[in-house]
């Protein structure tokens, strides 16, 4: 392991770096974009808008676990990268355990949270008589029984990539995506489970996917800093406050953009669940370049953190520097895009 994390944080030219950090973290932006995506499609598939909107109402809380997993993931991904540079590799350990099961309590309180209380929620969000039951359904296992599993495979796809392990981030985030798409027809269409087939075959998908990862960090073991071992725990040495720290700003970007189609889907609801459904396919389109951009931001952190605490300023500022180039090109490669290509 250090020799793959020395050559990625020490050796290799910057530009190359921040591609094998950066692209890891922009797929798993995506992928909770891409579950989205294709459950529409799929959902789409039935010709019953009602279906459509009740999942675009849904949305917002599904990807505030990406939220949540951002907190603990990016927080805790960052200072295992500065504990790494910095030698301290018990630290690092600890800062693992922290994030992983601070990660758990955090979403199985916030899942069961949301579906307790859906049926105040829901209307609220602009569910109406019918779409309500259709809310409920995908609600309950996408957010009450999969707020876990979601969770942690965004997580653990950010706490791999801080030891340097970019290509297994990736498949991680990639497999789940892969079955996701695969399950949705045969759940939608073959069983005839409409809007729940859809979320059972997200909430499935995910967990397949953080199988993966507690495999992999398994067959590390003693390789790794990574650890299940709740008995490395700790809330000492400052690693709560390190960890939000950094984590915080990320959850705040996705409450707010909760906020926002929140906000819009309320707009939509006063004129015709069509309207829903229609713009919550626009906003899934937006949202392809937002999570690339918030990827881009989040993929580089390890790579800064690692060098800041070596001591390597150089290297650290050349790591910002290209990375800020790149999000520049991509935001205006999207932006054309966008307004070229809308109708398609």
């Amino acid at each position: 392991m250090a020799s793959t994390q020395d050559e990625l944080f020490e050796r290799t030219p910057v530009a190359r770096a921040v591609l094998l950090l950066v692209v890891p973290t922009v797929i798993s932006q995506l992928v909770g974009v891409v579950y989205n995506l294709a459950d529409t499609f799929f959902i789409g598939q039935t010709g019953d808008p009602n279906q459509v909107a009740a999942a675009n109402l849904c949305m917002p809380l599904f990807l505030f676990l990406t939220g949540i997993a951002n907190l603990f993931g990016i927080g805790g991904s960052s200072l295992i990268s500065r504990c790494l540079g910095a030698g301290d590799r018990d630290k690092a350990s600890h800062t693992s355990a922290f994030s992983i099961w601070a990660g758990v309590l955090v979403s199985l309180i916030y899942g069961i949270g949301i579906y307790v209380r859906s049926p105040f929620i829901l209307p609220l969000l602009g569910a109406n008589e019918e779409t309500y039951e259709f809310c409920r359904q995908y609600l309950f296992w996408t957010v009450g029984v999969g707020s876990v599993p979601t969770v942690l495979n965004a997580e653990f796809a950010h706490l791999v990539r801080s030891e340097g392990y970019s290509r297994q981030a990736s498949f991680g985030m990639i497999l789940g995506a892969v079955l996701n798409i695969v399950l949705d027809p045969v759940f939608i269409s073959v069983l005839h489970m409409q809007v729940a087939g859809a979320a059972l075959a997200t909430m499935l998908s995910n967990l397949v996917a953080t199988l993966y990862f507690v495999c992999f960090i398994l067959m590390k073991r003693g390789c790794t800093v990574l650890t299940l071992d709740p008995r490395f725990f700790s809330v000492g040495e400052y690693i709560p406050s390190e960890v939000f720290l950094v984590g915080l700003p990320s959850t705040l970007m996705s409450l707010m953009s909760t906020a926002s189609n929140i906000t819009l889907n309320r707009l939509m609801a006063s004129y015709a669940n069509e309207a829903v459904a229609g713009v919550g396919i626009a906003k899934r389109i937006d949202l392809v370049s937002f999570a690339i951009a918030t990827g881009m931001s989040q993929g580089v952190v390890p790579l800064i953190g690692y060098n800041y605490a070596a001591g390597n300023y150089e290297r650290m500022r050349k790591a910002i520097q290209t990375t800020f180039a790149l999000s520049l090109s991509t935001a205006l490669v999207c932006t054309v895009l966008l307004f070229t290509l809308a109708g398609p």
